[in-house]
C-alpha cells in the first residue's frame, strides 16, 4: 500500500481511517506456513475479528482460535455454505476456544457443536464436564513469559507438574483429553521462551503416556512478534528454533497447533487521522487529531504498544506530542514524535496498526470508531 493510494483512499472516505491490505494478510499466511510447515496455524481472532479477515484467511487454509461466544459465531458463520455432513468436521478441524475460564452459558451454547476447548484447574474441568460433556479439552501449561510485551502466565495455566493429574482427573469425569497448550505472552521476542516451553510440554506429555493417557495435539499458542521496528528478530529465526525442537522431542503422528494473531494481520493495516487542533506548550509543539487511545490507537493502552505517526508533508523535523480528540488526559498518542511543522487539516498515518487497535475501538465521548476500509479482498 502505498502514500498514494493512502491519500487517496483519504479523499474517498474521510478521516480517521483505517486500510487492511487483503494481499498483505495473505503474504502473512503464507510466510508463517513456509517457516512452520508442521503447524497448523488457528488465527487469533481477537486480534483483529473483522468478517473480511476471517473469510481471506479461511479461504488460505487457516483455522481459528476463539476466546468467546460471539469471536465462535463470526467464524461460525462465514462457514454456513458447508455441507451439512461437513460442519462438525468443520468445528473440530478448525476452531479451539482458547479462553480458559468460561461462562457456564457459553458452554451450554457451544456443547452442541462438541467444541474443543482450553481449561488450567480442576474446577473449570468440572464446570466443562457438566455443562459441555461433549467437548475435548486441551490442558494449558504455565510457562516463562519472560520479555514478551503482553505477560499471560500470572493469569492463566496450571504449574506443569499438576498437569497430568488434570489429565487424569478429565478422564475419571468422562472427558477426552486431547491436548497440551501454552502461550509464551504475546509479542515474545525472547525466543528461549519458545524453547523451555517446549521442553514442559514434552516432559508432561511423556508422563501422560506412562500413565496411560496419549495426547494428539500440541498447542504452541501465540507470541509470534511482529516486526514494528528493527529490533525484532525475524520470523524465520523463531521458526528454525521450534522446527528443531519438534523434530527433537515429539513423535511424528501428533498434530501441532498454534494461535498467531498479531503477527498475522499487524503488518497489513494503516491508519489516517487528520490535524484538527495545533498549540505550543512548555516550549513543545503540541499537535491534535481526530483519532484518539479509545479508538483506533487503542493498542497504547490495551496492548502496551507505541505506534509511530508520520506526515505526509515534508519539512524539518522537530519533536513534539500528539494528543487525541477525546476530552480525557488519558489520551495521549505519543510525547516524542518527529513531525514537521503542520497546519490543522494535515494528515498523519500509522504503520502497522491492523492488531489490537481498531478492534478495541470505544465510542467514548460520544466519537465513533475510524471507518475501516477493505483493499484486495
Amino acid at each position: 500500500m502505498t502514500k498514494t493510494q493512502l491519500q487517496t483512499l483519504t479523499r474517498q472516505h474521510g478521516t480517521p481511517l483505517v486500510v487492511i491490505d487483503h494481499d498483505l494478510l495473505r503474504r502473512n499466511y503464507a510466510e508463517f506456513r513456509k517457516h512452520l510447515p508442521q503447524v497448523q496455524a488457528y488465527y487469533a481472532v481477537k486480534a483483529n475479528p473483522a468478517p473480511e479477515i476471517v473469510r481471506t484467511f479461511y479461504q488460505a487454509g487457516a483455522s481459528f482460535d476463539v476466546a468467546s461466544l460471539p469471536e465462535f459465531m463470526t467464524v461460525y458463520e462465514n462457514i454456513r455454505h458447508l455441507p451439512a455432513q461437513a460442519q462438525q468436521d468443520f468445528i473440530w478441524d478448525k476452531i479451539i476456544y482458547a479462553n480458559p475460564t468460561k461462562p457456564k452459558g457459553t458452554l451450554q451454547s457451544l456443547d452442541q457443536y462438541k467444541p474443543l476447548v482450553t481449561f488450567d484447574n480442576l474446577g473449570e474441568l468440572e464446570k466443562i464436564q457438566r455443562f459441555a460433556p461433549h467437548a475435548g479439552v486441551v490442558v494449558r501449561l504455565r510457562v516463562p513469559n519472560t520479555g514478551s510485551m503482553v505477560e499471560l502466565s500470572s493469569k492463566f495455566g496450571c504449574d506443569p507438574g499438576e498437569a497430568v493429574d488434570l489429565i487424569v482427573a478429565a478422564h475419571k469425569l468422562g472427558l477426552v483429553v486431547e491436548g497440551i497448550s501454552f502461550h509464551v505472552g504475546s509479542q515474545c521476542t525472547n525466543f528461549e521462551n519458545f524453547v523451555q516451553s517446549l521442553n514442559m510440554a514434552a516432559a508432561v506429555m511423556n508422563e501422560s503416556r506412562t500413565r496411560g493417557h496419549e495426547i494428539k495435539i500440541l498447542d504452541i499458542g501465540g507470541g509470534f512478534p511482529a516486526p514494528y521496528d528493527a529490533h525484532v528478530k525475524p520470523f524465520s529465526q523463531l521458526a528454525r528454533k521450534i522446527n528443531a525442537e519438534i523434530n527433537r522431542l515429539f513423535p511424528k503422528g501428533i498434530q501441532i497447533i498454534a494461535e498467531p494473531g498479531r503477527f498475522l494481520v499487524a503488518t497489513a493495516a494503516m491508519s489516517v487521522a487528520r490535524i484538527i487542533g495545533k498549540a505550543r506548550r512548555d516550549g513543545k509543539r503540541c499537535y491534535y487529531i481526530d483519532d484518539s487511545v479509545y479508538h483506533t490507537f487503542s493498542g497504547i493502552i490495551f496492548d502496551h504498544c507505541q505506534y509511530h505517526l508520520k506526515a505526509f508533508k515534508k519539512g524539518k523535523q522537530e519533536i513534539c506530542a500528539v494528543f487525541g480528540q477525546t476530552c480525557d488526559g488519558l489520551d495521549v498518542i505519543s510525547l516524542s514524535e518527529e513531525l514537521p511543522d503542520l497546519e490543522v487539516d494535515d494528515l498523519v498515518y500509522a504503520e502497522n496498526i491492523g492488531a489490537y487497535s481498531n478492534a478495541s475501538a470505544t465510542w467514548f465521548n460520544g466519537f465513533p470508531p475510524a471507518k475501516v476500509v477493505h483493499l484486495n479482498e
